[in-house]
């Protein structure tokens, strides 16, 4: 599949809160590309503990001529460039104008300080990835 002739994407991105008015309207809050993980304490330790950290994913698309259902597949690409466990969703286009905006709430622990690829594949192919930063920083406080 080729996408020259859709779905096109109109923004994909993480952001920190995503509001939809009565009229239907979608309204991105902070839009974020990097996490920094602060740690203080005496023993602040030297490498990253786990951050447990709920992203918002955002993804709008129009549906140009990929008319009909799809499958959306989210796939996290780790630091290491190790792949996580996917997420897999069910799209329906119609109309060539009209398309999907979906909001996704998703729990993610980010086990180490680097950058994060989350890469969105349309019927297997992909579509676009959407990145995110994690920095480590450590405040030792002597006591």
């Amino acid at each position: 599949m080729s996408f020259e002739s859709g779905p096109y994407v109109q923004a994909a991105c993480f952001c920190e809160m995503a509001l939809r008015d009565t009229t239907g309207a979608l309204s991105l809050i902070r839009i974020i590309d990097t996490i920094t993980h602060v740690v203080r304490g005496p023993s602040a330790p030297d490498t990253m503990p786990p951050l447990a950290h709920q992203l918002t994913l955002v993804l709008m698309l129009k549906s140009g001529q990929a008319i009909g259902r799809h499958d959306l597949k989210l796939v996290p690409e780790l630091p290491s460039g190790e792949t996580g466990h996917p997420t897999t969703l069910s799209v329906h286009f119609e109309g060539e104008e009209k398309g999907h905006e979906l909001v996704v709430n998703m729990p993610f622990v980010f086990r180490h300080e680097g950058l994060y690829w989350f890469n969105i594949y349309l019927d297997d192919e992909k579509l676009t990835a959407v990145p995110m930063r994690v920095r480590y920083s450590r405040m030792s406080v002597a006591q």
